[in-house]
């Protein structure tokens, strides 16, 4: 199976694109970006691009000139930004402002231009380095399931391409992308998988690595929506009231709930209260299950500032607090 019909089937396979559907391409130059790009145009599928000049790099401006170029020579609508990311270093990490940056842009610019659904070029070894890396910091199962080839509007149409194949088709058909040289600075975690853990196991352990990985993230992506699912079935039997600033459920039931579901609804209520479950380790999570299966009421805990959890009345109540 050539790239292309690669391509074709992982979008097939999980539904990416449908007849209605426009697709903005995220484009940084480099070989994946660029690669999902052509392929997308030699598919037909209804495309305009978006780049993100984060004004890190010398030759950032250049790369921009150049995927420009590369449009302007099909007749694909291409819109960029120039930003300083510096600007918001105090706030944030580099790589979290860049992304923030990046995914704010691209969302606006599928409102302006009516675009469905948002393609990012993340390939296979992107997605064993995402695992590694969960891994290697102690993840729960969650993390391994990797890199999810859709959610919601956000598509990966190279995630099951190899990084070998892509570069193989942009030598083909002559691409010639923009190489961006931060990708070979180990002082990046990503980076010190990408170019030392993962040829040292390829060379000493197991070269199918990176293909391993991949079929146990998929083995693992399968199984935690059958958990999700579960989850949510419970949430709805148990729930009693839910709002912006507290979510009850009845304590009985939560506690003859399986374990694992119920880890899962207390990190559902606190992402549906904050927004996120920043800060909410393990021990968090398994403190919040004694609490419950004590059954000692008026008994609370506060995993962090803003979550407070009670046990009162034969219910368990999960409350937002404000300022």
């Amino acid at each position: 199976m050539d790239t292309i019909e690669q391509v074709k089937h992982t979008i097939e396979n999980y539904h990416m694109i449908g007849e209605n559907d426009k697709v903005l391409v995220a484009v940084s130059g480099g070989p994946d970006s660029l690669s999902l790009l052509h392929i997308l145009y030699e598919l037909k599928v209804p495309i305009c691009v978006a780049h993100v000049n984060h004004g890190l790099r010398e030759n950032a401006d250049i790369d921009e000139a150049f995927v420009k170029d590369f449009c302007t020579e099909r007749s694909i609508p291409f819109f960029s930004k120039k930003v300083s990311l510096n600007e918001l270093k105090d706030k944030m990490t580099i790589e979290e402002a860049g992304r923030k940056i990046r995914y704010d842009f691209f969302y606006e610019i599928m409102q302006k231009e009516n675009c469905t659904k948002l393609a990012t070029a993340h390939n296979s070894n992107d997605n064993a380095e995402t695992v590694l890396m969960n891994l290697i910091r102690g993840s729960g199962i969650s993390g391994l399931k990797g890199i999810e080839p859709k959610r919601g509007n956000l598509i990966r149409p190279l995630i099951e391409t190899s990084r070998e194949d892509i570069e193989a088709y942009c030598k083909k058909h002559h691409l010639n992308p923009r190489i961006d040289e931060t990708n070979y600075e180990e002082h990046y975690t990503r980076n010190k998988v990408r170019l030392k853990l993962i040829p040292y196991i390829e060379e000493n352990i197991n070269d199918h690595v990176v293909g391993n990985i991949n079929r146990l993230s998929k083995i693992i992506l399968e199984e935690e929506k059958f958990i999700e699912e579960e989850a949510n079935k419970a949430y709805q039997t148990m729930l009693v009231e839910a709002n912006e600033d507290k979510i009850i459920y009845q304590l009985k039931l939560f506690n003859e709930a399986n374990v694992v579901i119920r880890k899962r609804i207390i990190k559902k209520s606190i992402i549906n209260l904050l927004g996120n479950a920043k800060d909410i380790e393990k021990v968090h999570i398994d403190d919040i299950v004694k609490l419950c299966e004590n059954n000692v009421g008026g008994k609370f805990l506060m995993p962090n500032k803003n979550i407070k959890v009670m046990v009162l009345k034969g219910r368990v109540e999960f409350e937002r607090i404000t300022a």
